[in-house]
């Protein structure tokens, strides 16, 4: 018992650990981002159901999810922090991302983060049962090459490989995605959307299965707030929890901000 005590505690510490440093790093570059960084950007939006970077998946609750990113030249790092509403933690990732080729008309990234996924789990501590939110550690990988074939219009492929930490998780995650991405398509009244409908493949383990997926975005010029929806349907899957069908519905704010280095 005392040692399930410690591993909990152990990743608690952990979690904060991270928080802190994430926080300190935030408040360096706010003092001196001028020096440090030459970009800024991110996005603030509450949703009525959390689904995640898996879209096979969701919080089936509302959320509110934080995607942020500071960079410099092809390096940048970007945090992905949700939660719901209710302020429960639900995921985080600490992506570092770096432009591996870049031209006119091709574009490859890769990038590697730190997840943390929490779960609530009744666990007895001291002969009593207590509802105690357990972290759960994975490292992943990801490559994405894409090509432009028009104005605002590029395909690619994208593959994620994750792999869990500990005890309960799973071990190998294999993510693969088709995507066509429409970006800044302009509509009237100074208004644009975008949408990219991917198929992909799961694989969590031995089960496996197919999906379609896309997402969709109204902004407007100059205006920080957006709309956006995500829809994800299972073509064929055996994995257990997977649905047949999600979706949702978010409001946006994002913001961008350049620096010249001195």
């Amino acid at each position: 018992m005392n040692f399930l005590r410690s591993k909990v505690f152990g990743k608690r510490a952990i979690l904060f650990y991270v928080i802190l440093h994430i926080t300190h790093c935030s408040y360096s570059q706010k003092n001196d981002s001028t020096k440090n960084i030459r970009h800024f950007s991110g996005a603030v939006s509450v949703t009525n159901n959390g689904i995640s970077i898996v879209p096979s998946f969701s919080l089936e609750k509302p959320a509110v999810i934080f995607n942020l990113s500071a960079g410099k030249n092809r390096f940048s790092f970007e945090p992905d922090i949700r939660f719901s509403l209710s302020g429960k933690p639900w995921s985080m990732l600490f992506w570092g991302r770096y432009k591996l080729g870049t031209t006119d008309k091709f574009n490859m990234n890769v990038g590697t983060h730190l997840g943390l996924n929490f779960k609530t789990s009744l666990l007895p501590i001291n002969g009593d049962t207590v509802n105690t939110t357990v972290t759960r550690r994975y490292l992943a990988g990801e490559l994405f090459p894409r090509v432009s074939v028009a104005k605002n219009i590029s395909v690619g492929i994208y593959y994620l490989y994750s792999h869990g930490l500990d005890a309960g998780t799973i071990n190998n995650t294999h993510f693969i995605t088709l995507n066509t991405n429409f970006s800044h398509i302009k509509i009237p009244g100074e208004f644009y959307i975008a949408f990219n409908p991917q198929f992909y493949y799961l694989k969590l383990d031995a089960q496996d299965g197919f999906y379609f997926t896309s997402s969709f975005t109204l902004a407007k010029k100059n205006f920080p707030l957006f709309i956006s929806s995500t829809i994800n349907k299972k073509i064929n899957s055996d994995i257990t929890g997977s649905k047949n069908f999600l979706w949702n519905v978010s409001l946006g704010y994002s913001f961008n901000k350049k620096y010249v280095q001195q």
